[in-house]
């Protein structure tokens, strides 16, 4: 496949999972075929720009017919790497541990939860979905004896670095961290970062940068 010969860009990356969700959507509708031009429309982005991401890969469409729907769903879930089965943890189960914790479609796509961690002893001993929380104390043995993939981090930033250092020091490979902190980890570990508060100010500078606009148009208005 064409993915293994180039690195492939992290914005073409980014927008697969997009992809991978419009398609099933379109599966769960009996749609069976559509064009680059179609799917532009739904998805709001260009038809060069889906054959583009897609040509990165080897292309998959068929000049005058399209997409076969089913075979691009199934075949960009194996670029994503969902036909495999990831072992999950979760450290820090405050209220955004917990929402995590009860999102069943997780397994769907082959990450188990396998593990909840706390240091809140109001917290310790309560189950989720049928997995306990456990106290923080017993992570370093769990991870050892059940191979995990993935942590995930939902822990104040004092807190995270240290945590994240000796997961690594562990052998976990996979961090999902929602701590506001960068983690600064081996070249050969994976940090995909969730900052919640970048987002949220992200969206009040985009909110912000229209009411100037409206501002401006108001002023040439008059």
């Amino acid at each position: 496949m064409m993915g293994e010969e180039k690195k492939i860009s992290v914005a073409v990356i980014k927008r697969l999972p997009r992809y991978f969700r419009y398609l099933g959507e379109l599966l769960e509708n009996d749609v069976t075929r559509i064009s680059s031009r179609e799917l532009s429309e739904r998805m709001g982005v260009t038809a060069s720009q889906i054959r583009q991401d897609l040509n990165n890969f080897g292309g998959f469409g068929q000049q005058g017919y399209g997409y076969n729907v089913e075979y691009l769903y199934t075949e960009i879930g194996k670029i994503l790497g969902l036909g495999n089965t990831y072992k999950v943890i979760i450290i820090g189960v405050g209220n955004l541990g917990q929402a995590l914790a009860n999102y069943a479609n997780f397994e769907k796509r082959g990450f188990l939860i396998t593990g909840l961690f706390d240091v809140n002893p109001r917290l310790v001993g309560m189950s989720i979905r049928g997995i306990e929380i456990q106290d923080i104390d017993y992570l370093e043995q769990f991870v050892k004896e059940n191979e995990i993939d993935i942590a995930v981090l939902t822990l104040p930033k004092v807190k995270a670095s240290k945590i994240g250092q000796d997961l690594v020091k562990w052998g976990i490979k996979g961090l999902w961290n929602f701590s506001p902190i960068d983690l600064k980890v081996p070249k050969d570990v994976i940090v995909e970062n969730v900052h919640l508060s970048d987002s949220l100010m992200t969206l009040s500078y985009k909110l912000n940068e229209q009411k100037v606009l409206q501002k401006q148009d108001n002023k040439k208005e008059k």
